[in-house]
């Protein structure tokens, strides 16, 4: 995902950009909004779902480098 992500959604922790987001798809998903408003609803999913890709693309590398110490240590 490329998706460029607002100041305000990047300060987000990885459980509010969730929460956010599943509001945003329950809101797409009840229906009712506007076209326009639909728009940016989809746009800021958009955001918040590449944000939230981003933590857990982190935190997959930050597991990978532990189990690595832990093998190359064990390995010693």
């Amino acid at each position: 995902m490329t998706a460029q992500i607002p100041d305000d959604i990047a300060k987000l922790s990885y459980e509010q950009a969730r929460e956010e987001l599943l509001a945003v798809v329950n809101q797409l998903e009840t229906g009712g909004v506007a076209l326009e408003a639909s728009l940016a609803l989809w746009e800021r999913g958009e955001a918040l779902a590449a944000h939230c890709e981003n933590w857990l693309n982190g935190v997959s590398q930050r597991l990978e480098q532990a189990r690595a110490k832990h093998e190359q240590a064990a390995g010693d």
